[in-house]
């Protein structure tokens, strides 16, 4: 069965959750499976490791989960209009899964959340696609046949679905926002499915 990772870093639930929709939308697909994975913190000691399996969630990623996948679909809380470092830290070490072009001509996505509607989600998942165009990935967006990007008064936008966590990171993922990751999940495990029997 080919799979879809779902790659992501969250730090107060909300985009481990749109993962885990954005997975059902996977999952919806036959033939096609979800593959969560997340990135483990950044230490400002430079001695310190991370442990190599987590507490709890989603196991780490390793490069091989990269090579593997028929299609990726990264996600990220916003910091400053820009991903969060350890996702861009992580990033930074699949020169050679790019010098392999193990990513070219897969299907990917972005998704984000932010404290605040105007909080740089938009920034965001455009700093997120950069690497993806480096590894030779077919972006995929959120089209507006999806209505509620017209109607959502929170989060989503056509680059990605992004989620409105609110300044104290408590706001719940909304209708709109829920149904969104889904339909992103489904879209990129279509695409995927097409490309492998061309």
């Amino acid at each position: 069965m080919s799979h879809i990772l779902i790659l992501f870093y969250s730090r107060h639930g909300a985009t481990t959750e749109m993962a885990r929709l954005i997975a059902r939308g996977v999952e919806k697909v036959p033939g096609m499976s979800a593959l969560l994975r997340t990135v483990p913190e950044v230490s400002t000691v430079c001695e310190a490791t991370q442990d190599s399996i987590p507490d709890s969630g989603a196991p780490y990623i390793d490069n091989d989960d990269l090579a593997d996948c028929s299609g990726l679909i990264l996600g990220s809380p916003t910091r400053f209009g820009n991903m969060a470092a350890p996702m861009k830290y992580f990033i930074d070490s699949t020169s050679t899964n790019w010098m392999s072009g193990h990513l070219t001509g897969k299907p990917a996505a972005v998704f984000t959340s932010t404290s605040s509607l105007h909080g740089g989600q938009e920034a965001t998942l455009l700093s997120m696609m950069l690497p993806l165009l480096h590894h030779g990935m077919i972006l995929v967006g959120t089209p507006y046949s999806e209505t509620e990007l017209i109607a959502t008064r929170t989060g989503g936008t056509p680059y990605g679905p992004s989620h409105l966590a609110g300044k104290d990171n408590n706001l719940p993922v909304s209708r709109d926002e829920k149904n969104l990751c889904i339909a992103t999940g489904q879209r990129v495990a279509e695409i995927a499915k097409k490309l492998e029997v061309d």
